[in-house]
């Protein structure tokens, strides 16, 4: 049963439905920046920014976090749309749950910056944390929507440039598949209030540039999966992009990757960001906590220093 906090969110969207073809680019970013403006960030939360290899972003951290983990943390928006400031309030909330440092950094976009831009930012802002000395058994990356591709599609440039590579990932809500051809763009469309396909579709048109939808670099669920750190990869059951998680946890099992799926029950799209709502996202926050830690070999009860 769904809880008070998901109802009220539902309520939220509804009076605000997403009309993106009818926007211009620039719009939908400021509108993203005015939807999420208002979303609290943890009392106490570091925030310092940072040129990671010439990438611009930012640090975000709680009070005694540990100074020897951090995340990659690459934000969703479609490739299009979304900043470091728009997913401040979530940064905060899995820099807490993971007692690491996340770098969030503002990669280059489409339509400016077409693929593989994207990738060649998050590579350098890893290889970045490598700089400062982060071992890569103490790294971990994760995003959502867009970033939870670009996570994947991220993985894959590491290990065939052959730099070390994390000791885990979690794709929240990762859009992997831009072909269009997922079968829950349809099956899902009616519960899902946030994401449709041909919102979808503009925007891989605006990210892929001269490169085949269907190209590993811009849709990392056809590239070679095979050795990759440990998945979590989390999704709601009322999400367009269900089939895509559901089918990267599928290859990624088959080339012989551990990979963890979590389909929660009449979840959102990234619900992950309504976490000071919903108790169900900030559960799915902790569990992403959880699963760095372990795969760090940081037990629970000793996860700050």
């Amino acid at each position: 049963m769904a809880s008070e906090g998901l109802k009220q969110v539902l309520e939220l969207l509804a009076a605000a439905p997403i009309a993106e073809g009818e926007k211009t680019v620039q719009e939908q970013r400021d509108g993203m920046v005015a939807a999420t403006a208002a979303f609290p960030v943890a009392e106490g939360a570091i925030i310092e920014p940072v040129i990671a290899n010439g990438v611009p972003g930012e640090w975000v951290s709680m009070p005694g976090a540990s100074d020897k983990h951090a995340v990659l943390y690459l934000h969703g928006g479609g490739y299009v749309i979304g900043s470091p400031i728009t997913h401040r309030s979530l940064s905060a909330a899995i820099a807490g749950e993971t007692n690491s440092k996340l770098l969030v950094i503002d990669y280059r976009m489409g339509p400016e910056h077409a693929c593989p831009a994207a990738i060649d930012d998050a590579v350098a802002a890893y290889q970045f944390l490598l700089d400062q000395g982060y071992d890569a058994a103490n790294i971990a990356i994760s995003g959502d929507s867009a970033g939870g591709g670009l996570t994947m599609a991220t993985l894959v440039a590491l290990r065939d440039k052959g730099i070390a590579l994390p000791a885990a990932a979690a794709p929240i809500s990762p859009w992997v598949d831009l072909t269009g051809n997922s079968p829950t763009l349809v099956s899902r469309a009616d519960v899902d209030p946030m994401v449709q396909k041909d919102g979808l579709l503009q925007m891989a048109d605006h990210y892929r540039g001269s490169l085949a939808n269907d190209d590993p670099r811009v849709s990392p669920l056809f590239a070679d999966l095979k050795g990759l750190p440990p998945l979590l990869i989390q999704v709601g059951d009322h999400e367009t992009l269900l089939g895509d998680s559901e089918e990267l946890d599928k290859r990624a099992k088959a080339a012989g990757v551990e990979s963890t799926l979590e389909i929660w029950d009449e979840m959102i799209h990234v619900f992950h960001m309504f976490h000071f709502m919903m108790p169900e996202a900030a559960e799915a926050n902790r569990r992403i906590g959880e699963f760095f830690r372990t795969k760090w070999g940081v037990a629970a009860a000793n996860a700050a220093e």
